[in-house]
């Protein structure tokens, strides 16, 4: 009998159906393409068993001159730098409090007795014991409510300990210390962290010890005040969990009358950003106090509510910025324990600028450069099209004079900056309709910009990514490179990418290098989804596209790692293409990795044939597990628009599915039909496979 062997376009196509794609891919996940041939990728393995607080966005790897090896990560809570697998809080103070400028009031919350876990009910002994609205919280459990007109309130408690598991089982009311923090004009946001320190007791079981630490805001009552939730002492990492902070919670005594005396401090590090965004306009689109009251959040500042970072290294010291946020410095002779200070406050700061979208240093001329900042005469007024520079090799001189190589430029299309990036020769900067490319000129100039192309488009601020000086962005309807000239990159799954991609969440799109494979990844949210969920793969040397899904909202390639470094959603760091299998779990659990084919005529497609044998050709090469096994499937219908999987008698079927090892030889199947689709799959650990070229038996059945 003839064989045939199944030879398939390298790539995944999903531009046309998938009977015109005959002879190439259709579907795929966790899969790439080496020479030609898919093969499944590598595992993920869990950093350590710490978490980061918040969305992670931003990721900067770098070596100080003593070796450490540093990882900045930026969420929109905080920002840290990771060292050895611990995450050291370095995020800056915003302001700091006069002595006795804060004082505690704590209000005990009072539930009734005989209330049981997971009750559905909670009475309260007193109405007046609560805020007339807001909300409770109790480990991961919130309730929120707008009044109380009876003494009844519904949601959901479960014990927070084993105190106040006990006091439920007994009969004993629970009480639970929620502490108001008055302050004139503290500027906090709700979820915003401020460090208390010199407070002493309020008298009964809110010690010193228990109000002299960093707290996260609870919710903010007014401009005046706000509340926090007494815990246990403890650092805020040792309390950081995948869904956030779960503390234990501190139980107020009738004698915590105190308010923590009069040499109480508050350092209050910048306000939280979002970790999503916001669309349209009026209330509740953009940030709290942006602008003037009564003015309108226009849709453009809404795109830009996620919190972004951007950082750089000066030597061994750390620039970052907060996106349409300040400047800020981290020295790294000062330890992890030092936070990072506006870059304004340093001795002789000289029209530093205030705020910006992104700060970048130039490797080729060293010149720190703020990209939609606010102008040297008008400090705190941000321009999103304006770019100025520092002097040479100066982290505190930007007044341009004739003596120093500070300046600005201007760029003169679009609204504001999207973002900067850059290669060997040059900077290039995105606006929301244009691409720039900024050189340095040398004096008197210092740098000149130039208008590349003002018909593209770029998803967001962190879309783009360099490799071998050719930049590569995603756009909000297609892909575009730039290689001294900008082109659409041909793309066989743009319209699967972009026909379910959520669009309000475009700033969330995260560009990245896994150099080794030669490709660019992008990680987005779906359709029916607020966080990147999926991606999508370029690679550069094959020209081929190919997807799969995957929660990873950061990337960085490997380089001062021996492999790429990805944040997960689950607030961890993952070392990618690490082992076989997915770390997230203990123990690793395994990747669902498979592709398919589009249908292939059998013969010429106008007779039915007998499908008899099976010939595979794969190789297990690096497999851990013993008996490394994959699935072949193959799928036979009779016209294109047919459904698999239908048996049509005892013998006879639509579809085989048969585990394929390493010596396996031949299968036998029985199939007929008149066009073929193939798949291969891996379910188990340990498992690495590449595919061939396969081969099937097929035999003339005479009918039509």
């Amino acid at each position: 009998m003839p064989l045939t062997k199944l030879q398939f376009k390298p790539g995944v196509n999903r531009e046309t159906t998938s009977y015109s794609n005959e002879g190439g891919w259709f579907d795929c996940d966790k899969v790439r393409f080496r020479f030609g041939f898919p093969e499944k990728i590598g595992g993920w393995e869990k950093i350590s068993g710490s978490f980061f607080l918040g969305s992670c966005r931003a990721l900067h790897p770098w070596v100080a001159l003593d070796g450490s090896k540093y990882i900045g990560v930026g969420t929109n809570l905080k920002y840290y730098i990771n060292e050895g697998g611990g995450y050291n809080d370095i995020t800056p103070v915003r302001t700091t409090t006069s002595a006795g400028d804060v004082t505690f009031s704590a209000k005990a919350n009072t539930l009734a007795s005989n209330v049981a876990a997971d009750d559905l009910s909670i009475t309260l002994t007193s109405a007046s014991g609560f805020p007339e609205s807001g909300r409770i919280k109790i480990n991961n459990e919130i309730i929120t409510y707008a009044s109380i007109s009876t003494n009844t309130l519904t949601g959901c408690l479960r014990a927070q300990n084993s105190t106040s598991a006990a006091a439920h089982s007994s009969g004993a009311a629970v009480t639970c210390a929620t502490l108001t923090i008055t302050d004139t004009n503290h500027g906090a946001l709700e979820n915003d962290f401020v460090t208390f320190s010199g407070a002493v007791s309020l008298g009964g079981q809110i010690t010193a010890d228990v109000l002299n630490q960093e707290y996260e805001i609870v919710s903010v009552l007014s401009l005046n005040s706000y509340l926090i939730e007494a815990r246990t002492v403890s650092t805020i990492n040792s309390i950081t969990t995948t869904s956030g902070l779960n503390p234990t919670y501190v139980f107020a005594a009738s004698s915590d009358t105190g308010n923590g005396g009069s040499s109480t401090v508050g350092a209050y590090q910048i306000n939280t950003g979002l970790d999503t965004s916001v669309s349209g306009t009026g209330w509740g689109a953009g940030t709290w106090a942006r602008g003037t009251w009564g003015s309108a959040a226009s849709t453009v500042a809404a795109g830009q509510q996620l919190r972004v970072w951007t950082h750089d290294n000066f030597g061994e010291d750390l620039l970052i910025n907060v996106r349409d946020n300040g400047l800020y410095y981290w020295d790294q002779t000062s330890g992890l324990a030092s936070r990072a200070v506006a870059l304004n406050s340093l001795s002789g700061a000289n029209t530093v600028p205030t705020i910006a979208k992104q700060v970048l240093v130039s490797d080729r001329d060293r010149h720190i450069i703020a990209f939609g900042c606010d102008p040297e005469n008008n400090p705190g007024v941000q321009d999103p099209l304006l770019i100025r520079f520092s002097s040479q090799e100066s982290l505190t001189d930007w007044a341009s004079t004739a003596t120093n190589t500070a300046g600005d430029l201007r760029i003169g299309s679009g609204s504001e900056i999207i973002t900067a990036v850059e290669t060997r020769q040059q900077v290039l900067v995105f606006t929301d309709v244009s691409l720039h490319a900024m050189q340095f000129l040398g004096p008197p100039f210092t740098f000149g910009i130039n208008t590349i192309s003002e018909n593209i488009t770029i998803a967001g601020p962190l879309a783009v990514t360099a490799v071998e000086d050719n930049v590569f962005w995603m756009g909000q309807e297609e892909f575009y490179v730039y290689s001294g000239t900008v082109q659409r990159i041909p793309c066989t799954v743009r319209d699967y990418v972009f026909s379910d991609l959520n669009e309000a969440q475009f700033a969330k799109v995260a560009a990245s290098i896994n150099a080794a494979y030669s490709e660019v990844w992008w990680f987005y949210p779906s359709g029916s989804s607020e966080e990147c969920d999926r991606y999508v793969v370029f690679n550069y040397q094959q020209n081929i596209w190919y997807y799969g899904e995957l929660n990873r909202t950061a990337w960085m390639d490997r380089g001062v790692e021996s492999n790429p470094i990805a944040a997960s959603t689950d607030h961890a760091l993952y070392y990618q293409e690490f082992g076989l299998d997915d770390g997230s779990v203990t123990p690793a659990a395994a990747i669902s990795s498979y592709i398919e084919s589009s249908q292939v005529d059998i013969a010429d497609g106008d007779n039915f044939m007998f499908i008899r044998r099976l010939i595979p050709d794969m190789t297990f090469r690096d497999s851990t597990n013993s008996t490394p096994t994959a699935t072949m499937t193959l799928e036979v219908r009779n016209f294109p628009g047919a459904a698999y999987n239908t048996v049509t008698n005892s013998t006879v079927t639509k579809t085989a599915s048969v585990p394929v090892e390493q010596f396996t030889n031949d299968v036998h199947v029985r199939l007929r039909g008149r066009s073929m689709a193939f798949k291969i799959a891996s379910e188990d650990t340990g498992i690495a496979w590449r595919l061939g070229s396969p081969r099937v038996e097929v035999k003339p059945d005479g009918r039509r």
